[in-house]
């Protein structure tokens, strides 16, 4: 195989991917104009935001405030305004769940304010090759905690699912993580990031390990706030999607037989986003 065709295969697999993960952060949002920030109490001291982008979480301490995302850079305003409702205090950390631009998007404008922003390194891995604003400059493999004003949030990454860089962020004190998009109550199917490392096999053995924590409540990655028996039925749902797919490929079904499957019985969205990840989760089936 010549370098220039390899040059021109790689250029365009690039392109594809850029296109699903546009689809991707559209789908989620399913509006065509951006809703206002809003907030709501998780517990004390702990916050949601919600609004054009990824679900943010805002812990208040008397140093300062911690977030878990940032939706995207156009949403940075919104969300800061938002905290400046809730607190004084400057805003000192932002941890990502992943480096899609609908939960990191807003990083570089952190950084500009003198924002440290902490994130897997593999995310951040995958923030540079896609050329995307706002890299962190503090990054960890298995896990970190972040303590201020005498609370801790422990951020962990617990191997590939939505993409090969998820974080969960644990709240200790007060029973709650946010997952980030590996748990969504909306939309209610799971997309799988290819492309910047998703895995299906892996996602339920992160989940597993999720359920190991002392925890009650859920700040998803999009929709409303949940719970444990939220995440089981999500993990259960993903396993059954999962092993139909399986079979179906055992059995050598066709690539179109496999999309409408997961179309019509799995809620996935017909066209380029469902069929575009079809055939990477062939390959990874018949693993």
């Amino acid at each position: 195989m010549s370098r220039t065709f390899q040059r021109t295969a790689g250029i365009r697999i690039l392109a594809a991917a850029l296109v699903l993960l546009g689809a991707w952060a559209a789908y989620t949002q399913n509006q065509t104009t951006p809703r206002p920030a809003t907030t709501q109490k998780v517990k004390d001291g702990l916050y949601m935001i919600s609004g054009e982008g990824g679900n943010v979480a805002a812990l208040l301490t008397d140093e300062g405030v911690i977030l878990v995302d940032d939706m995207y850079d156009r949403n940075y305003a919104a969300v800061m305004g938002q905290v400046k409702s809730l607190s004084e205090k400057p805003v000192r950390y932002v941890l990502n769940t992943h480096q899609h631009d609908d939960h990191s998007g807003s990083n570089a404008q952190m950084l500009a304010a003198s924002v440290e922003v902490i994130a897997h390194r593999n995310a951040r891995i995958n923030m540079v090759a896609l050329k995307q604003p706002g890299a962190p400059r503090v990054t960890f493999t298995d896990g970190m905690e972040v303590h201020l004003g005498g609370k801790e949030v422990r951020t962990r990454h617990y191997g590939r699912g939505h993409t090969g860089g998820d974080a969960v962020i644990y709240f200790p004190e007060l029973k709650v993580i946010h997952t980030g998009d590996l748990f969504l109550t909306r939309p209610t199917q799971p997309y799988i990031d290819y492309a910047n490392g998703g895995s299906a096999i892996e996602w339920t053995k992160a989940l597993d390990e999720v359920l190991k924590l002392d925890f009650d409540t859920i700040i998803p990655g999009h929709g409303p706030l949940s719970d444990r028996a939220g995440l089981l039925k999500w993990r259960a749902d993903f396993e059954t999607m999962r092993s139909r797919i399986g079979g179906m490929v055992r059995q050598g079904k066709s690539k179109d037989e496999v999309s409408q499957t997961l179309i019509k019985d799995f809620g996935w969205p017909a066209g380029g986003l469902a069929i575009g990840q079809v055939d990477a989760f062939i390959a990874e089936m018949k693993q």
